[in-house]
């Protein structure tokens, strides 16, 4: 018998309210998984050392 776990997706405080808004959740794994709110069946799957980085980029920093 599969296991079907809830997953707990939080908006991103940078997505305004309505449409348009980023949501993050972490897998039982560490892998962090991204969806937008437009297409929520298409999921990103990254870890966290990847998106450390792409955050760092973002706000122009470096971070190795």
């Amino acid at each position: 018998m599969a296991v079907i776990l809830k997953r707990t997706w939080q908006k991103s405080t940078f997505s305004p309210d309505g449409s348009d808004c980023v949501y993050v959740a972490t897998a039982s794994d560490g892998t962090i998984l991204l969806r937008e709110s437009d297409e929520p069946a298409v999921v990103l799957s990254t870890g966290p050392r990847q998106i450390a980085h792409l955050i760092a980029a973002l706000r122009g920093t470096s971070r190795q």
